[in-house]
């Protein structure tokens, strides 16, 4: 099984595979916090392009969290897996409750990463959409539709791992799907990390911080 060091390890893996973008014109990396700022921080860095962010947020099942039944964009607009609500009887009131937090959540996250700054412009622009990695795909989902609505000319995901069905069906999102790994059998992103320290806020804000001006 391959695993990388640390993030910024994985960021260095992941600026080789995307060394074509190097430097061209009308061209954004556009990170998901926290863990992806790590990651992408260090492929903007290497490929000598701007960085910015996307807030989407995951939402988890009841009693595992980390368990994602689907994500919301920033503005609130919802991405759910109707099987799995159907399979663990989640409550119309349990998602409408859930969704209402985590759009606060990603409005405050938005807000208080990129302080203040101008909105982002992503017209006509080519668009490098990192993370340290994907595992049901739901925040990607959530993520590209945020990326797409602002009239980006062309997407890219871009990660470390995922899983291989995950890649597949990400494929028919988005112009090209960059993966370094690809497992059939995935259990959390965390698993192919040898160190995967949560990421504070204060550490996004001091990366984007050193990028963004």
């Amino acid at each position: 099984m391959k695993s990388f060091h640390h993030r910024k390890a994985a960021g260095r893996e992941l600026a080789k595979a995307l060394v074509s973008y190097a430097e061209a014109p009308n061209t954004q990396v556009i990170a998901l916090p926290r863990g992806g700022v790590v990651v992408g921080e260090v492929v903007s860095t290497t490929l000598h392009l701007p960085l910015d962010i996307v807030s989407p947020r995951k939402i988890g099942a009841p009693f595992n969290p980390e368990l994602a039944i689907g994500a919301i964009t920033e503005t609130g607009e919802g991405f759910f897996s109707t099987r799995l609500i159907k399979e663990l009887g989640i409550s119309k009131e349990y998602l409408d409750k859930t969704v209402a937090e985590e759009k606060v959540k990603a409005k405050w996250r938005l807000d208080h990463y990129r302080g203040g700054r101008p909105p982002r412009d992503l017209e006509g622009q080519v668009i490098l959409i990192i993370d340290d990695g994907i595992a049901t795909g739901s925040t990607m989902h959530a993520a590209i539709q945020t990326v797409r609505t602002e009239k980006a000319s062309c997407i890219i995901v871009a990660v470390p791992v995922a899983p291989l069905d995950t890649v597949i069906r990400l494929e028919k999102e988005v112009d090209k799907v960059v993966c370094l790994y690809s497992p059939t059998v995935f259990f959390a992103v965390g698993q192919f990390y040898e160190e995967f320290e949560q990421t504070t806020d204060d550490e996004v804000i001091s990366l984007l911080n050193s990028k963004m001006g």
